[in-house]
């Protein structure tokens, strides 16, 4: 996608979501860690059901630690991967305690040396808590990226880097949210719903998906 597309792309986004915001529900940056460290291979729908109750009880490291590894796995058991999750964020927090005095650092490396982050994990953090304009890119973003032609690459690394590299200044805090959404809402991964798609004709993926009518239209067309 060329330079002056990809403005556009973004500006088109922009004015239909001004202020993006994360859809996991959480009340401070330690809740915001867990919320994402439990939103891998689940639904963020899943995760706020899961942690409305957990995050009412628990707020800070310490008191997860305090809760327990069993405690918190009855809390989230309806999320994929519980056994595991619940073995990570308990570790997480006592690391967080040790290493840290308790508070989620704002630095992607020490977010990723705590169990259970992994390079997206850590940078959804940066970007929701401490405003850094990084791209974390997850299997929605990636489909985006490489439909779309904005940034293209076989890893979700090298579309981070194609991201970062493509996104301009005054796109670049609010990317990763105007891409997931988009990639979550009408970039969707069986059928995209390119008829109301706002940057349908800057998009490479052809053939455009045409609306559910047009579709019925022309099946009835065939039958006759």
């Amino acid at each position: 996608m060329k330079k002056a597309a990809v403005v556009d792309f973004y500006a088109r986004l922009a004015a239909d979501n001004p202020h993006p915001e994360t859809e996991l529900v959480a009340g401070n940056h330690f809740q915001l860690l867990v919320a994402v460290v439990l939103s891998a291979q689940a639904t963020d729908v899943g995760v706020n059901k899961a942690t409305a109750k957990l995050f009412a009880a628990v707020e800070t490291p310490e008191q997860m630690v305090a809760l327990g590894e069993q405690a918190l796995k009855q809390h989230i058991r309806t999320i994929g991967l519980f056994n595991t999750k619940a073995k990570n964020v308990i570790a997480l927090s006592a690391a967080l305690i040790a290493d840290h005095g308790g508070v989620v650092p704002a630095d992607r490396d020490a977010l990723e040396r705590l169990p259970g982050v992994g390079r997206k994990t850590a940078n959804v953090v940066m970007n929701v808590a401490f405003d850094a304009e990084t791209f974390a890119v997850d299997t929605h973003i990636f489909r985006v990226g490489n439909r779309t032609g904005l940034a293209r690459g076989k890893t979700p690394l090298a579309v981070e880097r194609a991201l970062d590299k493509a996104t301009p200044k005054p796109f670049r805090r609010h990317a990763h949210h105007w891409l997931i959404l988009h990639g979550r809402y009408v970039c969707k991964a069986r059928t995209p719903e390119c008829w109301r798609c706002p940057v349908s004709d800057l998009c490479a993926f052809k053939p455009k998906t045409p609306s559910p009518g047009r579709r019925a239209g022309a099946g009835r067309k065939e039958d006759r």
